[in-house]
C-alpha cells in the first residue's frame, strides 16, 4: 500500500511538469516513482532537461533516456520534485534519509519552486521524530561529533547521535565523500535556530532541515491525494 501511495503522489507531481522545463530530480523511494513516470512521458516524446540529485537517480534517469544536465550548464531550474522524510504544516522538511541531502538542497535552492511528494505518514505536527541527517567532513570527525552533541543538548534532544552505517561495520559515504551523523531529537521546536547552530560547526557540511524551500506538496492517503499549498 505504501508504494502505491507514493506512486499516486508522484503521478500528481508529473502533471505539474511542463514541456521544456529545467527540472531537478529528487532521490529516494518516492522520487524514484516520479522518475519512472517522467521517463514514460519522455519515451512518448515529452521534452524536458533534468538535473539529478544523486548518482543513483542519475543512473535511473539515464536508463529511462531522460536528458540530463548540470547546474553549471543550466544555472537555474524551474522546478524540483523530491520526497521528504517529514513535512510539517509550515512546509518545513527533514530530508536525507537516502543520503543525498547536500545535493538535494543545492538543487532545490537553485529552483524557482519545489514540490514535495509523500505518503500521509510523512506529514507531522512537529519535526524531529525522524532522525535528522547531518552531513559531516571525515576530517576531525570526533571533534565535530562532540560539537553536534553539544548543540543537541542545548536544543533538548531526546536521544543520541549515530554515525550512519557504523553498526554494520562500514560507515555510509555520500556521493560527495562525506559521512552522515543521524541526530535523534524526538522534537525540533526551533528549526531555524537549530539550523544556524549546526552550520556554525566547522565540520558540518550541511544538514537535512529544508526550511522555506517547499511551496507545494502532494500527500497521498488511502482516501486520495491531498494538494497542500503554502499560505493556503
Amino acid at each position: 500500500m505504501s508504494e502505491d501511495l507514493k506512486r499516486h503522489a508522484a503521478a500528481k507531481a508529473v502533471e505539474d511538469v511542463r514541456p521544456g522545463m529545467r527540472l531537478g530530480l529528487g532521490t529516494g523511494s518516492t522520487a524514484r516513482h516520479f522518475v519512472d513516470l517522467l521517463g514514460a512521458k519522455v519515451a512518448a516524446g515529452f521534452e524536458v532537461i533534468c538535473v539529478p540529485t544523486s548518482e543513483v537517480t542519475a543512473r535511473q534517469a539515464l536508463g529511462l533516456n531522460i536528458p540530463l544536465s548540470d547546474l553549471e550548464t543550466l544555472g537555474q531550474l524551474d522546478l524540483t520534485v523530491d520526497g521528504a522524510d517529514e513535512i510539517d504544516h509550515d512546509f518545513n522538511l527533514i530530508k536525507g534519509g537516502g543520503g543525498a541531502l547536500l545535493r538535494e538542497k543545492i538543487v532545490a535552492a537553485a529552483s524557482a519552486s519545489m514540490i514535495v511528494i509523500a505518503d500521509s505518514t510523512k506529514l507531522v505536527e512537529t519535526l524531529g521524530r525522524f532522525p535528522l541527517p547531518i552531513e559531516v567532513n571525515r576530517f576531525g570527525l570526533a571533534a565535530t561529533r562532540h560539537a553536534v552533541e553539544a548543540v543537541m543538548a542545548a536544543h533538548g534532544a531526546e536521544d543520541g547521535l549515530k554515525l550512519r552505517g557504523a553498526d554494520a561495520g562500514e560507515p555510509f559515504v555520500t556521493d560527495g565523500g562525506h559521512l552522515i551523523l543521524d541526530a535523534f531529537f524526538g522534537r525540533i521546536s526551533q528549526p531555524e535556530a537549530l539550523s544556524r547552530d549546526l552550520l556554525d560547526i566547522p565540520g558540518v557540511v550541511q544538514h537535512g532541515l529544508f526550511l522555506n524551500m517547499c511551496s507545494k506538496a502532494y500527500v497521498a492517503a488511502p482516501d486520495g491525494v491531498k494538494t497542500l499549498i503554502k499560505g493556503q
